[in-house]
C-alpha cells in the first residue's frame, strides 16, 4: 500500500491547472495520478465556484460569478485494474474543510427559485469544529464535512446516451446544463464540446450531495471505463438534507481516500447507481452500521422526468429491494416489507436539475 498526494494551487484559477483539475466529465480527460487498489490518496480540492467568493464578497457579487466553471474537480485518479462492470470502493478516511465557507442564493437556482429571485450571500468563518457568520448572527453550525461531488468518468457510450437524454429534456423546456465549451477545463476542443457539465449527478456519481458521506463511510461507484478515473470536489462543511437553496456551507477541502475494487460486481448485479455504507446515518435512530442505495430522477437508458422526486424515491427503494435480495437472500416482497418498517428515505439533493437524489438507508443492526 502506498500513499499519494494530489494538491491544487488555490491561488490560481482552475483553468491554469488542467493537469490536475477539470470541470467536465469525459472519458478522455487525462489522469492526474495513477494508483493501485489498496493505495491512499490525499487530494486538495477547490470550492464549487473556484474561490470567487471571500469574506469581502457581497450579495451583489453573486449574480456576477462565472457559473460556467462550476463545480471544479481534482483528478482524475486512475485506479489500475479497474474495468467496466467493476465496483470502485472509495473509503473516506478524512475530510478537512478550509477556514472559509459560503452559502449563496443564486437567482434562478434552488428548490424555491421562483420565490427567491434576489441574490443573497452568507459568508462563514470556520474553525474549532464550528461555522459562524456575521450574516446569520446568533447561529453556530457544527462540523459535518463531506464532499458534495465524487464520481468516475462515463464511458463513451454512457456519455452519448446522457447527452441525448438531456438534449431531449432541454427541448421540452427543462432546466438542463448542456455541454458548453465556455469555461471548460481542460480546453481540449473535443472534451470542451462533448464533456458533461459537473452540476448534476448521474449514473457515474457526481454532484450527489449525500451528507452521510463523512469520514468513516464507504462509497461504491459502478465503473464505466478503464481505470475508473475518479475525481472529487465541491466540499461542504455542513448541509441540510436536500440542500434547499442550492448551496450548503461550501468550502475548499482536503479529502483522504483509500481505493479498492470489487471485480465484476456492478455487471453481475446490474448496478447502475451509487451505493454507500457507514455508521452515522443521522435521523431518528442512534448511530449504527447501515447500507444505502441511491436513486435518480432521470437515467440515460430509460429516461424519466426532470426534477421528479417521486421517481428518485422509487428508484432508491427498488435499488434497496434488489440489494437486500442479492446480498441477504430476501424475496422481493420480504425486502419491500423491510423497506417499509426499517428503511429511512433521505432527500439528499433537490436542486441540481435535471436529477434529484434520494438515498434509502437500511440499518444493519436489525439483522440477527
Amino acid at each position: 500500500m502506498a500513499t499519494y498526494e494530489l494538491r491544487v494551487d488555490p491561488s490560481i484559477p482552475v483553468r491554469e491547472e488542467p493537469n490536475r483539475c477539470h470541470n467536465r466529465w469525459h472519458p478522455d480527460v487525462s489522469p492526474a495520478l495513477a494508483c493501485l487498489p489498496g493505495d491512499d490518496v490525499v487530494m486538495s480540492t477547490r470550492d464549487a465556484v473556484d474561490g470567487q467568493f471571500t469574506m469581502a464578497s457581497s450579495h451583489e457579487d453573486v449574480p456576477r460569478a462565472d457559473r460556467s466553471i462550476v463545480c471544479p474537480l481534482t483528478g482524475p485518479i486512475r485506479v489500475e485494474g479497474a474495468e467496466p462492470g467493476d465496483l470502485l470502493v472509495v473509503d473516506i478516511l478524512d475530510v478537512v474543510p478550509s477556514n472559509f465557507g459560503y452559502t449563496a442564493q443564486i437567482p434562478g437556482f434552488g428548490f424555491l427559485r421562483d420565490e427567491f429571485p434576489a441574490p443573497f450571500l452568507v459568508r462563514w468563518e470556520i474553525g474549532d469544529g464550528w461555522a459562524a457568520s456575521p450574516d446569520l448572527p446568533g447561529v453556530r453550525i457544527p462540523a459535518a464535512p463531506f464532499m458534495g461531488t465524487m464520481g468516475v468518468a462515463p464511458s463513451r457510450r454512457l456519455l452519448e446516451q446522457i447527452t441525448a437524454r438531456e438534449r431531449e429534456l432541454a427541448a421540452r423546456g427543462e432546466d438542463v446544463a448542456l455541454p458548453e465549451p465556455r469555461g471548460a477545463v481542460p480546453e481540449d476542443d473535443r472534451i470542451a464540446h462533448e464533456g458533461l457539465r459537473t452540476k448534476p449527478p448521474r449514473e457515474n456519481g457526481g454532484n450527489l450531495d449525500v451528507k452521510q458521506l463523512v469520514a468513516g463511510s464507504r462509497v461504491l461507484l459502478p465503473v464505466w471505463t478503464d481505470g475508473a478515473l475518479f475525481s472529487a470536489g465541491d466540499g461542504h462543511f455542513a448541509q441540510g438534507d436536500g440542500e434547499a437553496c442550492g448551496t450548503a456551507i461550501e468550502t475548499a477541502a482536503t479529502l483522504h481516500v483509500r481505493f479498492d475494487l470489487i471485480k465484476g460486481a456492478a455487471a453481475a448485479q446490474a448496478i447502475r447507481d451509487v451505493r454507500f455504507s457507514g455508521n452515522r446515518a443521522g435521523g431518528t435512530r442512534p448511530d449504527g452500521p447501515y447500507i444505502a442505495t441511491t436513486g435518480l430522477s432521470v437515467y440515460a437508458d430509460s429516461g424519466g422526468r426532470a426534477e421528479d422526486l417521486n421517481a428518485a424515491a422509487g428508484n432508491a427503494l427498488r435499488n434497496m429491494i434488489h440489494l437486500l435480495g442479492a446480498e441477504y437472500g430476501f424475496t422481493r416482497q420480504q425486502a419491500y416489507a423491510l423497506c417499509s418498517v426499517a428503511v429511512d428515505l433521505k432527500v439528499s439533493e433537490i436542486v441540481d436539475a435535471p436529477n434529484f437524489v434520494v438515498s434509502a438507508i437500511f440499518p444493519l443492526d436489525i439483522l440477527r
